[in-house]
């Protein structure tokens, strides 16, 4: 039995399959589950499997560099809030600013202007003050600038600055080790680092982005290390598989079993 509780993103596996089917056959494996943008999706079919939903996407559009942006992304969370407490989402997840086709930030910022990041600070707030309002929590995801290039407060670095300085229980760190690999590296220290404020570490192996096991990336050592320093949170496969899902499934289960 793993000594985290494990889910895994339905968008990335049995891709041929309902999503609501996908849903039910992780929570018959005992992994928890991610979702991604939820007007895809049918609602009502997914409440009717029971799974625990850990993670969604937090809002649809929307970013946090700019007024215009911040008004966009607040009425977009409000929106997707509330379809995060139909489902009981464990976790409402943000990134710096939209993702288009093949995660290409929308749009892509290749500087900071002045004030943005207290801007961005005050919009996290804001979001908090909902959040506290309806008992939820959301997340804000790091991201790599290989596969998301331009995206503001993309790097682990940003998220943990705008996370730890608004310091506020109803906004984590979702901590994606692919994309701190990717970006970064030294994932142990990064761990260290982040572990007061990840609400979700999120896993896939580099490069490749499939299950633990497959690229270059000791998670078996990430998962000793993580237990040692204290933390027994939720891990999250985020990752494709690179043959039979299931077996993808059991190899990530087996990463982060101690």
């Amino acid at each position: 039995m793993s000594h985290f509780p494990l889910a895994a993103c339905a968008e990335m596996l049995w891709r041929d399959k309902p999503i609501e089917w996908r849903a039910s056959r992780l929570k018959e494996m005992g992994f928890g589950v991610g979702l991604w943008n939820w007007p895809a999706h049918d609602l009502a079919a997914l409440e009717k499997t029971g799974a625990t939903f850990t993670i969604m996407n937090g809002y649809l559009q929307g970013r946090l560099t700019d007024a215009e942006g911040c008004e966009t992304l607040l009425a977009s969370v409000k929106e997707t809030a509330k379809v995060g407490k139909r489902l009981g989402v464990h976790r409402l997840n943000l990134h710096g600013t939209g993702l288009g086709d093949m995660g290409i930030p929308i749009p892509q910022i290749g500087a900071f202007a002045p004030g943005m990041e207290q801007r961005a600070r005050d919009t996290l707030h804001r979001i908090c003050d909902l959040a506290e309002s309806e008992g939820q929590v959301f997340t804000l995801e790091n991201l790599n600038p290989i596969d998301h290039p331009g995206c503001p407060f993309g790097s682990t670095a940003a998220v943990l600055g705008l996370v730890s300085a608004v310091n506020r229980p109803q906004l984590r760190i979702n901590l994606d080790l692919y994309h701190t690999q990717i970006g970064e590296g030294d994932l142990i220290r990064w761990c260290e680092a982040c572990l007061p404020w990840i609400g979700e570490v999120q896993v896939a192996d580099n490069p490749g982005r499939c299950e633990p096991g497959t690229g270059e990336i000791n998670f078996a050592g990430v998962a000793k290390a993580l237990t040692e320093m204290g933390y027994s949170g939720p891990v999250g496969m985020e990752a494709w598989a690179s043959g039979d899902a299931e077996v993808a499934l059991e190899a990530f289960r087996g990463s982060f079993t101690i």
